[in-house]
């Protein structure tokens, strides 16, 4: 076989794989770009200066304490005392509407509109209190007007779920509810 054919064999195969390859690198950039909104943002902006105190600088940068709510008060509300009546208790107001139907399909276990939703929450920035992998699950709170996911979540503890945060700054900051067998989503 002549140099000449041998190198028109090699580009040959040379362009296939070169295409495959191209391919590949696409497919994966693709999947990442698509799980980069799922995963929570770990990542935190320290300015520092010469001579800081790194003492210091942990201390601004200490984590918001997680709210401690019941449903329809703030924290630190007296809970009134029960009546007489057996009542139906009402949803925290700073829930938006939406998250009812999202704690609906929680106490139901699905289906969820979304593939991410039952999802292992890793709790990376230590915002929620210290647990065991996989002890928090997280869900879509749907935004109306948006295409994609949103940073509206709530995140549950136990299994099945015996506690309850919601989030609308996707991590950054938690409002803790209670769910009860009457409570109504």
């Amino acid at each position: 076989m002549s140099r000449r054919s041998r190198r028109r064999q090699s580009a040959g195969l040379r362009l296939p794989l070169i295409a495959f390859v191209a391919l590949l690198l696409v497919g994966a950039g693709a999947w990442w770009w698509s799980q980069r909104d799922d995963a929570p943002d770990t990542t935190a902006a320290v300015a520092t200066h010469e001579g800081g105190d790194p003492q210091r600088i942990k201390e601004t940068l200490s984590l918001p304490p997680v709210e401690n709510t019941r449903p329809g008060g703030l924290a630190g509300d007296v809970p009134t005392p029960p009546t007489s009546a057996p009542a139906t208790r009402a949803l925290p107001a700073f829930l938006p509407p939406e998250a009812r139907a999202t704690l609906a399909l929680i106490a139901r276990g699905g289906p969820f509109p979304h593939r991410q939703d039952g999802a292992v929450f890793q709790n990376r920035e230590g915002r929620l209190p210290r647990q065991g992998r996989g002890y928090y699950r997280e869900y879509t709170v749907d935004t109306p007007g948006l295409a994609h996911r949103g940073a509206r979540r709530i995140v549950t503890g136990g299994d099945p779920p015996r506690e309850y945060y919601y989030t609308d700054d996707h991590y950054e900051s938690f409002r803790r509810f209670e769910m009860s067998q009457d409570t109504t989503p």
